[in-house]
């Protein structure tokens, strides 16, 4: 097996991008467990910053983005 630090989210779609989010999300919120919510702000905080686009608005960016897909 290959051994690796960081993943990289070249090929990940936005789509995928957005579906991991919710998932995070909604197992965090219905299982009451907080890393999974943890997981998914430090998710958006990594991407936002890939991508130059502040937190606040990154998830507004992914839903437009996948709408128009």
């Amino acid at each position: 097996m290959l051994n690796f630090d960081k993943i990289s989210i070249q090929e990940m779609s936005k789509e995928d991008m957005l579906l991991i989010i919710k998932a995070l999300e909604y197992t965090g919120l219905n299982t009451k467990n907080h890393d999974y919510l943890a997981l998914k702000d430090s998710f958006i905080k990594e991407l936002s910053l890939l991508s130059e686009i502040p937190e606040k608005d990154f998830l507004d960016y992914l839903q437009k983005e996948t709408q128009s897909s």
